[in-house]
């Protein structure tokens, strides 16, 4: 048995095959990393709509008269705003403000908190979770039975007035959903997006992934995207990618995170952030564009005048600016704009400045 026979699939695997998408492990998963090339499949996500298959995300419900106090405590986020309809983006902290994950939590009804989180910290959130609610909250993983679709691109909202044969795009702001009935299925279309274009992501039963794919692609201007794309997209916006540019070992003060935390609430990891913004981060996490196309990888190591101050965590070539871009985590005293330093990853050297991201508007 290969490593490949270990992974998990969606229901989407036997559509990507057919659409010859190039697959490859993710997360524990199988999947996508291209169809027809990472460069045309990032384009026309910026000038018309691609799909994406997030379908290995996971899916948590807690239910009950405390999981909104339970989820507060447990979240960064501002939750006092979040009545149903509405999501926001956060954090689960450990006892030391590092991040356990980032998430996205959607108010689904007065007792009842839908939590997305991600693929590879599906197992550690649910025990986590757990352990820290009330007694009476019900925890309801339902990641399995949940697909999820991603429609990225300035005519995505056309597309989904088509699909829906409604005007969902005028009803629906960013960080709002709606819960909604396709084919007798309930499900959820939410507007958040990891493109910076306009986009929506639907959660419908798994049973219904495939078919719901068929339908979108049959649509003019939609095409399917892969991994790879998705990572160009989403570093020309400057989101970090948990695992890489956010995880266990750092706090949102060092990823310059803070406007996704609540500091005026009581969460876990509360106090230790407070101290770290007392008293400041050695290393935090901001952008480069190098000065030619070369893009340099996790790993590399970011020198000024031959010092070691830092490493890269996310890099690639950017499609829009025809030039490496990424991020990287360096010394406080350098992260200023226009800083200029050296890439260097074994015989490879890249030089770039730091540039604050989005580097694509």
């Amino acid at each position: 048995m290969n490593d490949m026979d270990k992974l998990k699939r969606t229901p989407l695997y036997d559509a990507h095959v057919r659409a010859g998408g190039r697959m490859v492990p993710f997360s524990g998963w199988e999947m996508p990393v291209q169809y027809t090339g990472i460069l045309e499949e990032h384009l026309h996500t910026r000038s018309a709509v691609g799909i994406f298959d997030i379908c290995h995300m996971g899916e948590f419900v807690l239910s009950g008269p405390n999981a909104f106090s339970d989820v507060d405590r447990l979240v960064t986020c501002d939750m006092s705003g979040l009545v149903p309809g509405k999501c926001k983006y956060g954090f689960l902290l450990n006892e030391d403000a590092c991040m356990i994950d980032d998430l996205i939590v959607f108010r689904t009804g007065i007792e009842e908190i839908m939590l997305v989180v991600n693929a590879g910290t599906i197992s550690g959130d649910a025990d986590w979770i757990k352990r820290r609610i009330s007694r009476g909250t019900v925890f309801n993983d339902i990641s399995a039975g949940t697909a999820k679709i991603d429609i990225q691109g300035p005519l995505a909202p056309s597309v989904m007035d088509r699909y829906f044969e409604a005007n969902i795009s005028s009803e629906l702001k960013r960080f709002n959903f709606k819960i909604i009935e396709k084919e007798g299925e309930r499900g959820i279309i939410s507007a958040t997006g990891y493109t910076g274009e306009k986009g929506y992501e639907l959660f419908i039963p798994s049973r219904n992934a495939e078919s719901s794919w068929e339908k979108l692609l049959s649509y003019e201007n939609v095409k399917p995207a892969g991994l790879g794309a998705r990572d160009s997209l989403r570093l020309e916006m400057g989101y970090p990618l948990y695992g890489h540019d956010i995880d266990p070992t750092h706090t949102p003060f060092e990823a310059g995170l803070m406007r996704f935390v609540d500091m005026k609430k009581d969460f876990i990891g509360r106090k230790k952030l407070a101290d770290e913004e007392k008293s400041g981060a050695a290393r935090v996490l901001t952008g480069f564009i190098a000065d030619s196309r070369r893009s340099a990888r996790e790993g590399f190591v970011v020198k000024k005048d031959g010092k070691d101050i830092g490493v890269v965590t996310s890099g690639v070539f950017s499609p829009c600016l025809k030039k490496g871009i990424g991020l990287f985590y360096i010394d406080r005293a350098y992260s200023g704009e226009n800083t200029q330093v050296v890439l260097s990853g074994g015989n490879v050297e890249i030089s770039a400045v730091v540039n604050k991201p989005p580097f694509v508007r």
